[in-house]
């Protein structure tokens, strides 16, 4: 059975044994899109400030910088990112300092695969569920906090009267609004701007040009609305 991809967001490894890191990150890019490899904490460290991962896995043992002071350092300015711990055993001084860290997940090797598959389904459900945002496809969001629309990590450039279309239809998912009620959104403040059917109809014209198929819905006779995946 085909697994489906999360493109919407990345993960980093970091684990110092290399048949265990190329294992793991071979398991990884079933489900991720972006899988990104570290040997070492320091390194591990450097790909998280260039690439921004939602989620790290990462072992405590590691060289030049060990999992739990990387993860320290991370948890200076992000309380955000997920980070899921592995460690050979169950230290109970480290694992209390874990603790204090944040963690989705404290793993003991040998890792389960069907445990780690798991954990990370349930984190990356957590983070759709807790990010200000709504999915209209499978890779395409709109952003409640910014107010804008992203596929995967890449946003989608929109004229000043495109985004104010979709705030209005993203307002209230799964709601048609009338050509009526998009022409009065667009033009507040403006009351004496006669109501224009074909201006509605341009401006979904060109805004369908840069979304793929299906994103906005023409209700015959009703209007236009958004519907979430």
């Amino acid at each position: 059975m085909k697994v489906e991809k999360i493109r919407d967001m990345s993960i980093l490894l970091a684990e110092d044994e290399t048949e265990l890191r190329e294992t793991l990150s071979e398991y990884l890019q079933i489900f991720f899109n972006r899988v990104y490899t570290a040997s070492c904490g320091n390194e591990a460290y450097d790909i998280y400030r260039q690439k921004k991962p939602e989620i790290i896995l990462t072992d405590i043992n590691m060289p030049n910088l060990d999992g739990l002071d990387m993860i320290a350092k991370i948890r200076k300015n992000d309380k955000e990112t997920k980070i899921i711990v592995m460690s050979a055993h169950s230290d109970q001084e480290k694992l209390l300092q874990a603790i204090k860290l944040h963690l989705e997940a404290y793993l003991i090797k040998p890792i389960k695969t069907d445990t780690l598959k798991n954990i990370l389904l349930e984190t990356v459900n957590l983070i759709r569920k807790t990010a200000n945002r709504v999915y209209v496809s499978e890779t395409i969001y709109w952003d409640y906090d910014t107010n804008t629309l992203w596929e995967n990590t890449k946003e989608i450039k929109l004229r000043k009267m495109e985004n104010l279309l979709l705030r209005l239809l993203f307002s209230e998912p799964n709601h048609c609004f009338s050509g009526q009620d998009i022409f009065t959104y667009l033009h507040t403040g403006k009351e004496e701007k006669e109501f224009s059917s074909h201006a509605i109809t341009s401006l979904m014209k060109r805004i369908r040009t840069k979304l793929p198929n299906g994103i906005i819905h023409n209700i015959y006779g009703l209007g236009y609305k958004v519907t979430p995946v």
